[in-house]
């Protein structure tokens, strides 16, 4: 099936089960402006965002009152493992790397997304809607595979659009494990990309060969995991010298090539939380990285290494306020877990902004959404209104029946 008659059946069963109503009084954060909307009637049919504006809603339509709480679109991961990884203990829950066979570019996790993952349900619960999940590795150096745009729906299939983006991760730790030096690991990818544009149209096609003909031929980004200033800007000449689409991950320190990054229009996704280096690569690691890269123009988006699937959307939402509360403005501090990340992986016509014809990804929160100890009271996956129990929930109705006696 081709891609465009998968993407336009999931969307046709997602609206199927999507309701008509209306979200009045919200502080509405539609992130198409530095500055929120008050008293905000959201209107969604079908689906869509049809209207946000001060205005009373429309008769005979399902009302939800926000009550002046602040009302965002649905929060995006850009860089997880959800439905990749259950307990990391437990090998048959952990589907994110491939250790054999001939896979590289091409290994693709959407054959092992688990959509019954209760740490799926804890990030939509915690306000995330959408993401991108993504393998750590592959037989075939640097390559890591291809990555899954996930949508978060409560039940049946989370997977939107597969082969989304292209991962690689380059590093001195990582060529030590494989092919010995970073330098060999750029090699590599070059090498590759020159094989991609070089194919011919009667070229024997493999999974391999069509993951890299979709990044030379701009379908897909290339996300490369790095954090050296060398490697930084190796990636800015990769850019230049292929004429593709480069996304960071990680970039630790990406704050002193931040004005050549901006000019390449090479986003990064950030680790908020990076300020003490965990390897050599990150030894100019500093908390403001984030905000010195949006100052200087770059598309910045949120993921925090090591905490991609438990907590998925805690600890983006948490990292977000941190940038912040590091020079970030807050508006941006928004849009690097929302709209940022749709940008990245260009799906921004229809995700990431509160404007007609947007999906229905809703959110109202009961405080800040960049403050830890807030959390959504009402979320909407395309219109339809999801369960927020999850596993500690349940758990904590079950031993603190006092606890659940009090929220009926």
């Amino acid at each position: 099936m081709k891609l465009q008659t998968f993407t336009a059946l999931f969307l046709l069963s997602a609206a199927a089960g999507a309701q008509n109503l209306s979200i009045v009084g919200a502080r509405a954060w539609t992130l198409t402006s530095d500055t929120p909307i008050d008293n905000a009637t959201i209107v969604i049919t079908d689906g869509k965002i049809t209207s946000v504006s001060p205005t009373p809603p429309p008769a005979s339509m399902r009302v939800i009152d926000a009550g002046g709480r602040i009302v965002t679109p649905g929060l995006m991961h850009p860089a997880t493992r959800l439905g990749l990884i259950e307990v990391s203990s437990a090998a048959e829950t952990v589907d994110h790397a491939a250790k054999a066979g001939a896979s590289g570019a091409g290994f693709d996790v959407q054959y092992a997304i688990n959509p019954n993952s209760v740490l799926i349900d804890l990030a939509r619960a915690d306000g995330v809607t959408r993401a991108l999940s993504y393998p750590s590795s592959s037989n075939t150096p640097p390559f890591a595979g291809s990555g899954s745009l996930l949508h978060l729906f409560d039940g049946g299939d989370v997977v939107e659009q597969p082969r989304m983006a292209v991962f690689v991760t380059i590093s001195n730790r990582s060529a030590n494990s494989t092919v010995g030096s970073r330098s060999a690991q750029w090699q590599l990818l070059r090498a590759a990309l020159d094989t991609a544009k070089a194919a011919t149209p009667s070229a024997t096609r493999t999974p391999d060969s069509i993951a890299l003909e979709s990044i030379v031929q701009g379908k897909v980004p290339l996300a490369i995991s790095t954090n050296r200033e060398s490697d930084l800007r190796q990636a800015i000449g990769l850019a230049r010298d292929y004429g593709i689409r480069v996304v960071i991950v990680g970039g630790a320190e990406a704050w002193r090539v931040a004005d050549q990054l901006a000019a390449a229009k090479i986003a990064v996704i950030a680790d908020p939380m990076s300020n003490l280096p965990a390897s050599f690569d990150e030894l100019g690691a500093r908390l403001d990285n984030p905000a010195l890269l949006r100052k200087a123009g770059v598309t910045v988006a949120m993921s925090l290494d090591g905490v991609q699937s438990y907590n998925a959307g805690l600890s983006i939402r948490e990292g977000a306020g941190l940038a912040v509360a590091n020079g970030m403005s807050y508006v941006d501090g928004l849009r690097s877990i929302i709209s940022a990340p749709a940008e990245i992986y260009g799906i921004a016509d229809r995700f990431g902004t509160l404007a007609p014809g947007k999906d229905g990804d809703v959110v109202i929160w009961d405080g800040d959404p960049l403050e830890p100890s807030s959390a959504p009271t009402t979320v909407l996956v395309q219109g339809r209104e999801v369960s927020l129990t999850t596993r500690q929930t349940e758990l904590r109705d079950r031993y603190m029946p006092a606890v659940k006696a009090l929220r009926q």
